[in-house]
């Protein structure tokens, strides 16, 4: 927090969590690189809000990219995933997400409550171009983000505008996003938070809260999965069982694989609950 300034930032910087994803699929690397910056984003952007529950962040298009998915929790927790079809032969952001929209989903724990959508077209050059444009459009807050990826760690830094302070620094945030602009991509890949903090607003009054943090956390379960088949009825669930001796589930986010055969779909409907549903560091 910039102190006597209207400007707000988080830092993030994952590695363990961030490779917890990335060895559970082979992704080629420009696609690693998005769902990386991808990540950094989501989790940057919850750590503003005062919410429990899910922001799911997604990239939809007509590309070869299909779809770029992260979930983070109020937890802070995450899990993320990717599907594409055909070769990924260069890194050109709007290339392979030809089409796109950008999707943000705000999912609340308490289930009284109801989910929020945001959904904007695909913009810029690249993901924190993107994310800046959601901002604009959806949210109308000055932001500013740089994001970095690579198969050790994904990281990024994000600067928000608010209201402004009765006699405060007018100018700061204009100083902000200057210095922002010169943070590079190796410097969020290869130095520490406080450094790049040091780095960039050393001349700055920053106050700077204490670190949480951040890990790899998947909430499949083999519950989860029979419910699923429960809503797609019995009778369909007997009729894949024809085709095939048993019902293969593999989760996308963590690649935990469920199995059910003629004994265990039969077992979905002998108890059928009442209701059916679902039961490293950032500053």
């Amino acid at each position: 927090m910039f102190e006597q300034a209207a400007v707000r930032g988080e830092i993030v910087s994952l590695d363990g969590s961030w490779q917890e994803v990335l060895r559970r699929a082979d992704y080629p690397l420009a696609l690693r690189t998005l769902l990386g910056e991808l990540t950094a984003a989501a989790t940057l952007l919850i750590a503003t809000l005062k919410f429990d529950g899910s922001l799911i962040l997604q990239m939809q298009s007509d590309g070869v990219i299909k779809l770029l998915v992260v979930e983070v929790t109020s937890s802070r927790t995450l899990r993320a995933t990717a599907r594409w079809d055909g070769e990924i032969l260069r890194d050109d952001f709007s290339a392979l997400l030809q089409g796109g929209h950008l999707v943000l989903t705000l999912d609340p724990k308490q289930k009284d409550q109801q989910a929020w959508q945001g959904i904007v077209p695909l913009q810029g050059q690249c993901v924190a171009d993107a994310m800046m444009h959601y901002m604009r459009q959806s949210e109308q807050i000055d932001t500013r983000m740089v994001l970095a990826a690579d198969d050790k760690r994904a990281a990024g830094l994000l600067i928000q505008r608010l209201p402004d302070v009765p006699q405060g620094d007018t100018d700061a945030w204009d100083r902000a996003v200057h210095l922002a602009a010169t943070l590079q991509r190796d410097e969020l890949l290869t130095l520490s938070s406080r450094q790049v903090l040091h780095r960039l607003f050393h001349q700055e009054t920053v106050r700077l809260f204490d670190a949480e943090p951040v890990s790899f956390y998947c909430d499949c379960s083999r519950e989860r999965v029979a419910n699923m088949l429960r809503m797609l009825g019995q009778d369909e669930v007997a009729s894949i069982l024809t085709d095939s001796e048993t019902i293969d589930v593999t989760c996308e986010f963590c690649g935990q694989a469920y199995q059910f055969d003629a004994v265990d779909a039969a077992q979905l409907w002998l108890d059928v609950p009442s209701v059916v549903g679902d039961t490293d560091t950032h500053h």
